[in-house]
Order: C-alpha cells, then structure tokens, then sequence
C-alpha cells in the first residue's frame, strides 16, 4: 500500500512531463502504421511501379534505425532532450501535410526518411527520460508508455479507411482491385525491391499508372487530419518547456542561448563543484550516453565483462522480439491467403488488425500488472509465452481457427516485453551506461533485418516456412534471456552503487529494494 502511494505520488510530481512523453510517443504510433493501408493510393499518387514504392518502407526503416542512434546525442541535458522531442513531434504533423504533395517516389522516400529520423529520435529520447524520472518504478510507466505507440498504430489506419480509393486509378483491365489492396502491402512487403518478376498479379512497371481525376486527393485528407490531431502534441511539448523556464521568452534564469562561459562547461568535463554549480536543467546527466560515446574506450576502464554482456544479451532479445512482431504483421497476411489454409483475402486482412489489437490491448493490462510482477518475471512469461504459441501454431498449421487465436495469443506475449525488458535492464545497471539506446537500436534492426530475412525464406521455401522462423527466433530470444539471467547472476550486486545514484527518498525504500 505504502509502495503504491509512493509510486502515486511520483506521477503526481511529474504528471506534465510524464503525458507529454505519453503523447509524444502517440506521435510515433499514429507515424508507423498508415503507410500500409495507403501504400496502394500512394502508388497511385506518385506514379510509381511496386518495387519503386518499397523504397519508400525502406528509407522510413532505415532511418528510424538512425534516428534511434543519434537520438542519444540530444538527451544529455534535459533542454536538449525536450527541444529534440518538440522538434520531432513537429516534423511528423508536418510530414503529414507535406505527403499529398508529394508525386515523385523519390520525393515520398525523402519525406519518410525525415519521419524516421524523428520517429527513431523520440523512441530513444522519451525511453530515456521516463527512465530517469522514474528508476526502479519506471516499468509501470514504461508500459503506458507502449500503449500509446499501439493506440496510435490502430487510430491511423481507421483514419485512413474511409478516403481510401477503390483502386480507381489502374486501367479498367488492370488486376488491382480494393480486395487486393492489403495482399498488395504485405506481398511488397515480403518481396522487397528486388523480386518484382515474383507479382504477376501486379503491373509492375506500367508507365500508364495515371490516377483518375480526385483519386489521388481524396486520401490526402485523411494525411490533413492525422497531421492536426498531432498537432497538439508538439504544443504540450512547448508548454513543458515553458514550465521547465527553458523558454528564453519566459525566463532569464536558465537561457536557451548558452553564455561563453557555460558553453566552455558544456565542451569540457567539469570538475565536481562546478558542475554541482550548473543550472539543474543544464546539468548533464550521468551515464546514458548515446550510442558514439558508449564505444569510447575510456568507457571500458574498471568495468566487469558482465556489464557488456548484460547490453549484448538484451538487446539480442529485443533484436529477436522486435523483429518478429515486424516480420508477424508484416506476412501473416500473406501465410494465411496462401496454400494449404488458403483464407479468403477479406477475412485474413482482419489478422494484422488483429494481431495489433492484442498488442494494444496486451499494453493497456500490463499497466497495472507491472506494479505487481517484476520485469524479470514479467519478460520469462513472455518468452514462454512466444515460444508455446508458434509451437501451437506449427502443429495446428493447417486449422484456421487456431490461427485467429494464435495472432491474439502472440499479440498478447509480445506486447509487454519491449518496455520490461528496458526497466530489467536498467534495473541491473543501475541506470548507468547506455542500455536504452544500445536497447533501442537492437529492437530497430531486429525489426529491419528479421523482416527482410522472413520474406526472402518464405519466397525460398514457402508459407509453412513462415511459422518454421517463428519458432526458431522464439527459441533464440528465450535462449538469450537465459543467459541474461546468467549475467546477471554474475554482475555486481547493488550494494555497490553509491546512494546518491538512487531516487531521491527511497536509500531505504522497501520497494527500491524489491
């Protein structure tokens, strides 16, 4: 009870910039899932054929990564770290309403590519900052946190549904029609831009690929609206730095605009007293250094081996998990419209939306479960979890309604282990070192590479090779949990870590001790 008020008490406390990392990561949900339900207007819009229009997949995926990287350089300070989230969020209503306007291929890729940027920087930096708030209470918030990113995911794609063209654009004999709509987004998907002679069904590289007069701009209302409804968030963002006084319109006391002096703190190391005499806001925090400044080699002095391989191990679990969530959704479209199971393309369209549902869903029960499960144990129960119900899915491979169930069952184990497994290894590290965005970025080219790699195995060897990968990434994620559990095991206990690296209030804390 006492555990719980406390924890009620800290969101108190930070209730502003605790909804506004919430909303920010809103942001990045409403940003990832609307190119697949629009993928075929698009086309349409920009005249391209379907191995052009994946690089437009690619260049987000790509940059996401980068983003996700570089997004550590923003985050030393907390001016820096709101200043990059606004400017992010920012960037995605404006990509919004720069995409209607784009009709060349390469000019929709250049616009993505931006989205990344911002998305992969706002996946690096709000994780870090919930994570510094908070400390060994963060796993609650953590899961709020993902639940934003799934409610956003689903919103776009409902935005979207109603100015959606019926495939109007193609030639009266073309073969694309509204049916085939999502076979078209997960088949492009599985083959990439280097199996086109794979889509027979499609005109590949029609250059009669002309949208019929208010094709084209129909969908670009439902790109308005997304861009407005995220509209609010970098003004939240704003507002926040308003409180913070980290506006130079709003206070003197700590300018944006860094003096000569201050600008000689921030370019070298201060010694201890000057830096306990910078602004709080100012401050650099320690530890959670970006992705460039962990691999310096002054970082690899005095630290135990277990330390490296506690980073390695998660994010290899993160690597597995991520991408089969991306490789999931991405072909389980495609698996259950091929033989033998051979679904009707408009019942299996509702698998993605399914499998996103529970994810969501999974998200919003984990929220109060994560005040009462450890992150460790909460992570174990997935990876069992993942594993069992690929295995049931393999041996039932051939019955549709074990299939259906199956999606939700996945949807559920996946859901939570991103954010626990961040707050276990956090936990471990004592918050020290760079385990959010070495996190981070394993999770974005896990999810970039397992796609890639399903779709070229499942092209090689067919559907039921699909559930074969599942199973063994499964199986590899849960082997390296194990051995980060043996890690653990073997890093230094938390008796080591000075006092004034905990929570303030909680050097004697039951629930810091738990």
């Amino acid at each position: 009870m006492g555990c719980d008020g406390r924890v009620s008490g800290l969101f108190r406390s930070n209730l502003q910039p605790t909804l506004t990392y919430w909303s920010v990561f809103f942001s990045f949900g409403l940003c990832i899932a609307f190119l697949g339900p629009t993928l075929l207007d698009l086309r349409c819009q920009t005249h391209s054929s379907l191995p052009q229009i994946s690089w437009v997949f690619f260049s987000q995926q790509l940059c996401l990564l980068l983003g996700s990287a570089l997004g550590g350089v923003f985050k030393r300070t907390l001016a820096q770290s709101l200043w990059a989230l606004f400017t992010s969020s920012l960037a995605i209503s404006l990509v919004f309403a720069v995409i209607p306007l784009c009709h060349d291929v390469k000019v929709l890729a250049l616009v993505m590519a931006l989205a990344g940027l911002a998305m992969g920087c706002i996946d690096t930096v709000a994780n870090k900052q919930l994570v510094r708030t908070y400390q060994k209470d963060s796993a609650v918030f953590l899961q709020a946190l993902h639940f934003f990113v799934g409610f956003g995911a689903l919103l776009s794609p409902l935005i979207a549904d109603p100015f959606l063209s019926e495939g109007d654009c193609f030639p009266a004999n073309g073969t694309a029609n509204a049916t085939s709509r999502s076979h078209l987004f997960h088949t492009s998907r599985v083959l990439g831009p280097h199996h086109p002679e794979a889509l027979p069904r499609f005109n590949q590289s029609s250059p009669s690929l002309r949208p019929q007069h208010g094709t084209a701009t129909r969908v670009s209302y439902a790109f308005w609206i997304m861009g407005l409804i995220n509209l609010p968030v970098p003004v939240a963002v704003l507002l926040l730095l308003s409180k913070e006084r980290l506006l130079t319109c709003c206070s003197q006391r700590s300018p944006l605009l860094l003096s000569a002096d201050e600008l000689a703190l921030e370019t070298q190391p201060p010694e201890k007293e000057d830096a306990a005499s910078m602004p709080p806001k100012l401050q650099p925090k320690p530890g959670h250094e970006d992705l460039f400044s962990c691999c310096q080699r002054k970082n690899f002095k005095g630290v135990p081996y277990s330390f490296f391989a506690i980073h390695i191990t998660a994010a290899l679990v993160l690597f597995m998990t991520d991408g089969m969530t991306g490789a999931y959704s991405a072909f389980v479209y495609s698996y259950a419209v091929a033989k033998p199971l051979s679904v009707g393309h408009k019942v299996a369209g509702y698998l993605p939306s399914l499998f996103w549902g529970f994810i969501t869903l999974g998200r919003l029960f984990s929220i109060p479960i994560s005040s009462r499960v450890k992150p460790a144990t909460m992570v174990f129960i997935n990876m069992v979890g993942v594993v069992m119900t690929f295995l049931v899915l393999l041996i039932f491979a051939y019955n549709m309604v074990f299939l259906f169930v199956g999606t939700a069952s996945l949807g559920l184990f996946l859901s939570s282990t991103f954010p626990s497994m961040l707050a276990y290894t956090e936990d471990i590290l004592q918050y020290k070192g760079c385990a959010t965005t070495v996190l981070v970025t394993g999770a974005g080219i896990g999810e970039m590479t397992l796609q890639m790699l399903v779709g070229s195995i499942f092209q090689a060897q067919g559907s039921y090779s699909f559930l074969v990968c599942g199973v063994i990434f499964g199986c590899l994620a849960f082997t390296f949990y194990i051995l980060l559990l043996f890690f653990h095991r073997m890093h230094p206990g938390q008796s080591s870590v000075p006092t004034q690296d905990k929570p303030v209030g909680m050097e004697n804390s039951e629930c810091y001790q738990r």
